[in-house]
């Protein structure tokens, strides 16, 4: 009976230091724990950077009646943006792909019909994100990397089936709501003051005050010593991880 209570003591032991190792071990990898998983399961929202850089970008679903406008006004302030294009968008107006793309700027993906990704299986997922890379290639002759989910609406499907074409998901950490029309003067104020080092703004091609928000925005932001960059030029390659917000953060 001694012997038996003795045995029991020891495994209990045995396993609170093993319990306790454990433990442990989470605390002072926790970091990295959370950053592996939520590198796998997160989209890119903004980067951390003592840079004065952000990123502007462009969802291309509607009209295309402001694409010289646009090109015109990135080029007065010497800004590369990202265009994430809808595949329907290319079929529509091809020259307006062209023309951004000659311009300098960015040619990504934003799907091929716009439909929402959570409504989707993983073949078909897998279908929408390869029919607009497709068409965009057709006409840039140039390999897309960067996708956007319709509506920001992105899921676990797609960011796996973006990583196995070797493409990065992209949102935004600043929405400037310029497709909701409020006014100019309501867009410059949201973007302005959401906006930091490493940021990525969202803006929409086809809407009555963008031209001339964006136009604001980027005297403002030039002003306070930033850059405007492409997302790739942005983002890191490599060696990052994701906190939860979706920040990239350079491992150290």
């Amino acid at each position: 009976m001694l012997y038996k209570t003795i045995s029991g003591r020891k495994v209990m032991t045995v396993l609170s230091v093993v319990l306790a190792i454990i433990l442990m071990s989470g605390l002072v990898a926790g970091q990295y724990v959370t950053s592996a998983s939520a590198t796998k399961n997160l989209p890119i929202y903004s980067v951390r950077t003592d840079k004065k850089q952000v990123a502007v970008t462009f969802d291309a679903a509607w009209t295309n009646q402001d694409t010289d406008e646009l090109i015109k006004i990135l080029k007065k302030h010497k800004a590369t943006a990202t265009f994430f294009i809808v595949g329907d968008w290319a079929d529509k107006f091809p020259e307006s792909v062209k023309a951004f793309y000659d311009a300098g700027h960015t040619i990504a993906n934003h799907s091929d019909t716009h439909k929402a990704f959570s409504k989707c299986s993983r073949e078909e997922i897998r279908k929408e994100i390869v029919g607009c890379n497709e068409k965009l290639e057709k006409i840039t002759g140039e390999k897309v990397t960067l996708v956007r989910a319709p509506s920001g609406d992105y899921t676990k499907e797609s960011l796996e089936v973006a990583q196995s074409l070797g493409m990065q998901t992209i949102q935004w950490n600043c929405d400037s709501l310029d497709y909701t029309k409020i006014s100019v003067e309501e867009i410059v104020n949201r973007v302005v003051k959401g906006t930091d080092n490493g940021s990525i703004l969202l803006f929409h091609n086809g809407v009555e005050n963008t031209a001339e928000a964006l136009d604001r925005v980027l005297t403002e932001l030039s002003k306070q010593g930033f850059s405007f960059v492409s997302v790739n030029d942005l983002i890191y390659k490599d060696n990052y991880y994701l906190d939860h917000t979706g920040k990239q953060i350079l491992n150290q």
